[in-house]
């Protein structure tokens, strides 16, 4: 490692000042400050000295998604060929992965580049969560040249077209599975969606659970195959990252350890959900659809909403600010998701709408909580008085 410290340092003056490559700065301190602490202090007072900036919260966040990386790699391998073996399944999810996630970072990383040179800031490396977030959140049969197309609008227009990174008012990964959910609704939702081989044509527990109007939604997952235990475990079909719930636990433990997401943003997520959720069971009897009869735990172990939950919602630029904020923003985001699952039949999954509305709500959500407080503190100042 010296020996790089000591060629990092010796053509740094080429990037800095009036040096050859001065126009590139920004590709420098990025490989810079990916390998070592940044050296440069703040000239005057106040100075914070933390060893956790922006660089090392993604990659943080990074570490969280690996339990969830490596088990989508092994079931995306399991779903075509069980018989195959832990190593035959993983290289078969290996070979869909790799290249999404490949193309997904050179064209996340193109856009992150050409936007600092040309405004002269530092490069932010969140286009590497980015562009893996969205290659998790789609299913492994989706077009190359469309995973290209989808992380291009998420960084330019989810976050550079609005300032960037700490700028954006959408969380950029949903910004791009949105726009490619909506321009190519049929690589995401046809027959067969998820598989790699026109042999899989299995529904998956969500779309099992709205299959037949007048019947109980969790009585037909039973009725396709799954159990509960499936579910939490992952072995279903699903995009890559959505399907094990206990490796999503995992991360979303790291995740809470480090104090990277906010756990309030988590909790009031699950209170929203299983409010809804209860209230609809309540409401079953009097509706055709067989969504009414999911349990908040159904809800929250089929589709995506628990990776969604934890490593989404919790971006902390989208998010609401304020702590009694994120506790409405979590909630809104669970009821929104039961919500769309059950009323409109035409998004099985509701959890990247729900985010997306609640990213839209949280600067108003964040004021309405300050203006409460200026209020408050107000009324007792004048008591006091």
């Amino acid at each position: 490692m010296r020996g790089i410290r000591s060629l990092l340092d010796r053509i740094e003056p080429n990037f800095t000042g009036d040096g050859k490559f001065s126009r590139l700065w920004p590709l420098y301190e990025m490989v810079d400050t990916l390998l070592y602490t940044p050296a440069r202090t703040t000239v005057v007072a106040p100075h914070v000295r933390d060893a956790v900036d922006m660089k090392r919260s993604m990659v943080t966040v990074i570490i969280a998604l690996l339990p969830a990386v490596f088990f989508g790699l092994f079931n995306t391998g399991y779903q075509l060929h069980p018989e195959a073996g832990i190593g035959g399944n993983m290289l078969t999810g290996l070979q869909a992965f790799l290249p999404m996630l490949l193309v997904s970072y050179a064209a996340g990383g193109f856009w992150e580049m050409l936007f600092a040179v040309v405004r002269r800031h530092d490069i932010n490396e969140s286009f590497l969560v980015t562009g893996l977030l969205l290659c998790l959140t789609l299913p492994p049969s989706v077009p190359l040249w469309i995973v290209a197309l989808g992380v291009s609008f998420g960084v330019v227009i989810g976050k550079e077209v609005t300032g960037g990174t700490g700028y954006n008012i959408f969380n950029p990964a949903l910004v791009a599975r949105a726009f490619i959910f909506f321009a190519y609704p049929s690589e995401m939702s046809g027959t067969p969606v998820w598989s790699l081989a026109d042999e899989m044509t299995r529904a998956t527990p969500l779309a099992a659970a709205a299959s037949v109007p007048g019947s109980n939604g969790m009585q037909l997952v039973y009725d396709a195959g799954y159990s509960l235990q499936q579910l939490f475990w992952g072995l279903i079909p699903g995009s890559f990252g959505e399907t094990s719930k206990a490796a999503i636990l995992i991360g979303a433990l790291l995740l809470l350890l480090t104090r990277i997401a906010s756990w309030r943003i988590m909790a009031g997520g699950l209170f929203g959900m299983a409010g809804t959720a209860l209230l609809a069971n309540v409401m079953a009897p009097f509706f055709q659809n067989p969504m009414f009869y999911l349990s908040p735990l159904d809800h929250l172990l089929m589709g995506s909403f628990a990776f969604g939950l934890v490593f989404m919602a919790t971006d902390p630029v989208s998010a609401a600010q304020t702590d009694r904020g994120r506790w409405i923003y979590g909630f809104l985001i669970g009821m929104l998701c039961v919500m769309i699952r059950l009323i409109n039949q035409a998004f099985a999954e509701g959890v990247m709408l729900g985010i997306l509305l609640a990213n839209a709500f949280s600067p108003m959500i964040d004021y309405m909580v300050l203006r409460q407080n200026i209020a408050r503190r107000k009324r007792a100042y004048a008591k006091q008085k």
